[in-house]
């Protein structure tokens, strides 16, 4: 999502990403490069470069104004996911090797790696000033990192079935992980605590977003349907159906949100009860 939510980039298993105008629902450009599933994709703060991660190892770096690829920078395992720091300069990715890897993206050099867990690294999210990393891993737990010095500062333990998808406020203080238990889980990302449990959803949890000030969440599921929910309080505000099995979320402003389905189509859905 770019920053004025004008525009989205998707990924797909066909092995491209498209940059959609979201006010006409029109395709704007394809950015084809991938040889396999791309599975996650980031943007820079100012909205102009994309990082892409995929199956065949790669993250790659997009222009995302004119279509053109910029550098590949090549990993050793699939690629399941990407976040990038606000600057743009860097992105940490997740992948199937039990690693994260912090990347330089103007000279496409791997800074480090982040090791710790004996499964699959799903996702992963940056703080806003680009100093933490929170990742989603297979084996059940979370992760909170310190990107600089590549230490795991702690373990965030409570579902009991791989996390897919973790997001972070701005000020990095709370986590909000989406787990195939069927739940979400609010974290304090300091201390490790877990605040509360969000309940509701009657499948795999596959993607959480944030809204900008960070009190409410969207959360996608295989149940078809999008949950708005209150971080506070952890009631569910608003409950959004489709027609397809749903793979990731995010909000367009605080009067809409955006999904991705299974079947390769992405959503807008206007929300009922806004702020």
């Amino acid at each position: 999502m770019s920053p004025d939510g004008a525009r989205a980039v998707s990924v797909s298993s066909d092995t491209t990403l498209k940059v959609w105008d979201l006010e006409s629902g029109r395709e704007l450009r394809t950015l084809k490069g991938h040889s396999a599933l791309v599975h996650g994709v980031a943007l820079s703060a100012d909205g102009r470069r994309a990082v892409s991660a995929s199956y065949d190892g790669t993250l790659k770096v997009w222009d995302v104004e004119s279509g053109h690829e910029l550098r590949t920078l090549k990993g050793d395992s699939w690629l399941n996911g990407v976040a990038a720091s606000p600057d743009g300069r860097r992105a940490v990715s997740a992948s199937a090797d039990k690693t994260l890897k912090v990347w330089d993206l103007e000279s496409g050099r791997e800074l480090r790696r982040l090791e710790g867990h004996a499964k699959w690294v799903y996702s992963v999210a940056v703080s806003a000033d680009g100093r933490r990393a929170v990742s989603a891993f297979e084996d059940n737990t979370l992760k909170v990192w310190d990107v600089e010095s590549g230490r795991e500062l702690r373990t965030l333990e409570g579902h009991s079935d791989s996390v897919r998808g973790v997001a972070l406020t701005l000020d990095g203080k709370r986590a909000v992980s989406a787990s195939d238990d069927n739940t979400l889980k609010v974290w304090d990302s300091e201390t490790g605590r877990e605040l509360r449990t969000l309940k509701g959803h009657s499948a795999w949890v596959h993607g959480v977003a944030l809204s900008a000030d960070g009190r409410r969440a969207v959360s996608a599921s295989y149940d078809r349907t999008l949950k708005i929910w209150d971080l506070e309080t952890g009631v569910c505000s608003e409950t959004l159906e489709c027609a397809s099995r749903l793979m990731c979320c995010a909000f367009i402003g605080s009067q809409a949100v955006l999904a991705g389905d299974e079947d390769g189509r992405v959503h807008v859905l206007p929300l009922e009860n806004t702020p």
